[in-house]
């Protein structure tokens, strides 16, 4: 039977925040509607019935679907349906997945799915926001077990004072956008963009973001109260306390031996041969949960790792707490690319390729926002051979997107404005080795990248990750974590900044959430290792972005011209602009509000672009020279475009050095001759003079016979003159 209709409302930073139950998709294991302003999302949570069989890893999958129809808006595709998630919607779905996975019993293999649903979008009220707090809900009324609710909420930094879930425009205001969910206790997830806020400020901003996430998380707590299920029993998959005795007697000290090394390589193959060995003593033991035995191995491997960090302060590759890898740093390693850089600490090794384009390369993006476009493009790829294994590739994955995001997050306070650099950059990373933060090792390494591309960048970017073993109320953390301290520890904060300040922050947690200890903790020991990385490696490597861009990347310039010039410079059905591109070997870029960029790989080609746009969108300076064609020839002269539509004439009298009789004597059409613009009429004619032009430019000197220079305003010299 159905439940019955149920309306919850409270406030949230002044807005209403309502939530309905028992009206839509109640044949899921939980659902509701919530409604945040005008932004409306539906969430639902359903938990399959059996577990799934021959799996050591907790099933859930969390979706977030964008629907263009929430923002009036009709699919770009051919087929004009939603296709594939954005990388926005991916990034929302990885921000819900983060708080609410750790909360969940590490044993249950059921399948749960979790579906929000973006129904209607209000600017002022994110919808990634509303469906955080919506998952929370359909979870908790439901019957799958978990050990929830959380909260999420928005703060930004305006005008010196902190705002929960800022408006759109509070938000185009602020230095920070901070998205912090939190548990009844702790911090359960942060994630962050800042333009340079100091740690103080972060940090104030996320107890601020957890103090009002409090509210909710009762709020949360009242509908369960109400209408929440009783939670479900499940078959545990964890292994008996028997059979981790049997592993811990036969393998302990050979586990110890096998992990204390700082190889990733040796100690997967000193690991292999125990493997083999419990597997040879113990399957006849437990012939029907013989892979729970690899399990037994892991948690083994776990314990010990986290017994000499928590009792003995020892790494397993012998460093200090506070100490990072080997560090190291190139850039210039690839001829033809415009810029590339390699960062490399410890086994983890990430190469980023810069390129740069024109304006109109700027990536096209077709979302529920406001957001069209954006011109600073991040990807990262990490492909199997970095970690030793062999698959095919599929294309980026959730892990692949979000770790480009992240790193393009954190770049973007120091990329310079199109006015500054008026280039499309498209970074691609590539890890070419990976053991653990290789998000931050590419930010790093694209620091290289564009300083050795030539891009003013405003100041250097490094990020580095701080991990957490727990303990009851103990706790320590460590500085730049490898793969094995991230898999078998509770945290990996990533935090990338400039020496002034943070730019962004991920934070992944296997715990149910962290005091505000752990994080001030965390904070200064990132920024201590973060400035070490700038100071000692990035700069020490490149001091400056290289003065001059590459031979190979195309050379930009720009102008502006009158917004009702633009249609005479595009010409009709683009003719005008295509031949500026043709014969100048360029790409030009008109905006609606007369910005003109003007590419070419060869700067020559591309002032002549400019000047003809220039020549076409303003009246040309007298005494200015101009390389022109002749388009016309009459018995008094020819006429000569100087640019695509814009020509004048040249007068007989001024073809040549010496007297001209006939005007074929000296010029064809079709012939390209430098001309010097003498006059412009006050009907906005040219008086052109070949001879002028000869003078100025080769120093010769007319013939003492030559013709006399033409009255001015010779009306009958233009009969003919169709102009443009």
């Amino acid at each position: 039977m159905f439940e019955k209709f149920r309306k919850f409302e409270t406030e949230l930073a002044g807005r209403p925040l309502v939530v309905e139950t028992g009206k839509m998709a109640q044949l899921a294991g939980g659902s509701c509607l919530i409604r945040y302003g005008e932004t409306e999302v539906m969430c639902t949570a359903t938990m399959s019935a059996k577990p799934r069989e021959g799996i050591d890893f907790f099933p859930l999958s969390v979706d977030y679907e964008e629907k263009l129809y929430a923002a009036g808006k009709i699919p770009g595709s051919f087929q004009r349906r939603e296709g594939r998630p954005s990388e926005k919607a991916i990034l929302a779905s990885r921000v819900i997945d983060r708080p609410i996975r750790p909360l969940f019993p590490k044993d249950m293999r059921n399948d749960v799915g979790v579906v929000a649903t973006v129904m209607s979008v209000d600017p002022d009220c994110l919808p990634e926001i509303t469906a955080m707090i919506g998952v929370s809900v359909a979870i908790s009324i439901s019957d799958i077990p978990w050990n929830g609710p959380i909260s999420g909420v928005s703060v930004g930094l305006v005008d010196g004072e902190f705002v929960i879930n800022p408006t759109l425009e509070q938000r185009e205001k602020s230095r920070m956008a901070v998205t912090v969910a939190s548990t009844d206790k702790k911090v359960a997830m942060i994630e962050a963009g800042a333009q340079e806020v100091t740690e103080q400020e972060m940090f104030d901003g996320i107890m601020k973001a957890h103090e009002e996430n409090q509210k909710i998380v009762e709020f949360i707590k009242q509908i369960r109260a109400e209408v929440g299920r009783p939670k479900v029993d499940f078959p545990s998959n964890d292994p008996s306390h028997e059979m981790y005795e049997d592993v811990e007697r036969i393998a302990i000290d050979d586990v110890r031996k096998a992990l204390d090394t700082d190889d990733k390589r040796v100690r997967d193959e000193n690991l292999q041969p125990i493997y083999e060995r419990v597997h040879e003593l113990l399957d006849e033991k437990y012939p029907e949960e013989t892979g729970k035995l690899d399990d037994c191995l892991y948690k083994l491997q776990k314990f010990v790792v986290r017994r000499w960090l928590l009792d003995d302060g020892k790494r397993v590759d012998g460093r200090g707490i506070n100490e990072m890898r080997p560090l190291a740093a190139e850039v210039g390693l690839l001829s033809r690319v415009h810029g590339s850089g390699m960062f490399t600490r410890g086994q983890t090794q990430v190469l980023t390729v810069t390129t740069l384009g024109p304006i109109s390369d700027a990536q096209m993006l077709d979302g529920i926002d406001n957001e069209e476009s954006k011109r600073y493009i991040h990807h990262y790829n990490f492909p199997s051979y970095s970690v030793g294994e062999t698959k095919p590739s599929r294309g980026p994955g959730r892990r692949e997107i979000g770790h480009g995001a992240l790193a393009e997050r954190a770049l973007v306070p120091v990329i310079p404005s199109v006015e500054e650099f008026p280039y499309t950059l498209r970074l691609v990373s590539e890890v070419l080795s990976s053991n653990g933060s290789t998000s931050q090792a590419s930010i790093c390494g694209s620091t290289l990248s564009l300083m050795d591309a030539g891009v003013p960048i405003k100041k250097p970017v490094a990020g580095i990750s701080c991990g957490l073993v727990t303990e009851g109320d103990r706790f320590m953390t460590m500085v730049d974590i490898q793969g094995l301290e991230d898999f078998f520890g509770d945290m990996d904060f990533k935090v990338a900044g400039t020496k002034d300040g943070i730019t962004a922050i991920q934070m992944d947690l296997k715990i149910d959430g962290l005091t505000p200890e752990i994080i001030k903790e965390a904070l200064e020991k990132t920024r201590v290792a973060r400035n070490y990385i700038i100071d000692e490696i990035i700069l020490k490597c490149i001091p400056a972005p290289r003065a001059e861009l590459s031979k190979y990347a195309p050379k930009m310039l720009t102008t502006k011209i009158p917004v009702d010039k633009i249609s005479e410079v595009i010409g009709k059905q683009g003719k005008v602009i295509q031949k500026i591109c043709a014969e100048c070997d360029c790409k030009v870029d008109v905006e609606e509000d007369g910005s003109v960029f003007v590419s070419a790989i060869d700067l020559d080609n591309a002032k002549r672009a400019l000047l003809m746009v220039e020549t076409i969108a303003k009246d040309p300076e007298i005494g200015s020279i101009f390389k022109g064609v002749v388009t016309r020839i009459m018995p008094f002269g020819a006429f000569v475009e100087i640019a695509p539509g814009k020509e004048g004439l040249v007068h007989i009298s001024r073809l040549d050095m010496k007297r001209v009789e006939k005007v074929e004597d000296v010029v064809n059409v079709g012939d390209v001759v430098i001309v010097k613009v003498m006059e412009i009429d006050d009907q906005g004619r040219l008086n052109l003079s070949r001879r002028d032009a000869l003078m100025d430019v080769e120093g010769l000197k007319p013939e003492q016979n030559s013709a006399p220079a033409p009255r001015r305003n010779r009306g009958h010299e233009f009969k003919n003159h169709n102009r443009h």
